[in-house]
């Protein structure tokens, strides 16, 4: 794969895990809802992550949890501009914004971000793919069913990892019909699925392989954790969010998101020097 040279730095696949800190600019995700959509918390918090190793932020402005209210298209702009222009103005580190709308991906690449992250795969904005196209950066495709509302109930998959595979596919391909030509993509643990099929989706890591693009995995804090560990508090599974990192750095992950940015940088590197370096 093609190192990725963005405006503020280069991406080298391969060479080691970058770490991706998500910065929720919400009242209400589901691990950190409220903490940091103030710009004073929001910019502190971006300060933290920076200083403890995170190699890229992921700005959201829409809670992604299960069963979330949408929020309009007015008050996504709101959370999410004014942060990514302060944020921009203090650090280089490349900026990512986490949102399905066109016209937040054009506003926040315009105030600094660097790369798009599409939960839907560019399936709910139609125009989300020309945009991008236009703007001449890169995407992530992330695979889920349905919306944050309904996901959790079209869990069935008669081939799970298949099923997966050729929905990005085609997601690729209609990305670069439209002259895209940095894209990661994210199999979406959580997202329409259940606690087996997210372990199956980190034991077959390898399998994305064939598509030729940056994995990304966003296991940080999420339910199957959870479940694993008997701890329904989310922030209490940074231990088993760097078991779910090590695996998925050695079954080929490129980017992990996460929230917990020193556990993860240490655990990341103990996993590289192990698997990266052989």
């Amino acid at each position: 794969m093609q190192a990725w040279e963005l405006s503020r730095t280069t991406l080298s696949w391969g060479q080691k895990t970058y770490i991706m800190g998500v910065l929720n600019v919400t009242p209400d995700s589901f691990s950190d809802g409220g903490q940091f959509n103030s710009l004073q918390s929001a910019i502190a918090q971006a300060e933290q992550m920076v200083k403890d190793g995170a190699d890229i932020l992921d700005i959201g402005g829409q809670s992604t949890r299960p069963n979330a209210d949408e929020v309009s298209l007015q008050e996504e702009l709101d959370r999410v501009l004014p942060i990514i222009e302060a944020i921009r103005q203090r650090f280089e580190i490349p900026i990512s914004v986490d949102t399905t709308r066109s016209r937040v991906a054009k506003a926040a690449i315009a105030v600094g971000a660097d790369m798009i992250n599409d939960i839907s795969g560019a399936v709910f904005d139609a125009e989300m793919l020309t945009v991008v196209g236009k703007l001449g950066v890169p995407i992530i495709l992330m695979h889920m069913r349905g919306t944050p509302k309904t996901m959790q109930s079209l869990t069935e998959y008669d081939n799970l990892i298949q099923e997966i595979c050729d929905f990005l596919q085609e997601r690729i391909q209609s990305a670069i019909a439209q002259g895209i030509t940095q894209i990661m993509i994210d199999p979406g643990i959580g997202f329409a699925k259940k606690y087996d099929q997210n372990l199956e989706i980190l034991r077959r890591l390898q399998d994305f392989k064939s598509l030729n693009c940056p994995i990304l995995v966003g296991a940080s804090r999420k339910s199957f954790i959870g479940q694993i560990l008997d701890q329904p508090d989310p922030k209490q599974r940074a231990w088993g969010t760097a078991a779910a990192c090590v695996s998925a750095i050695a079954n080929g992950a490129d980017v992990v998101r996460v929230h917990d940015v020193a556990e993860m940088r240490d655990a990341c590197r103990v996993a590289d020097a192990i698997w990266r370096n052989s």
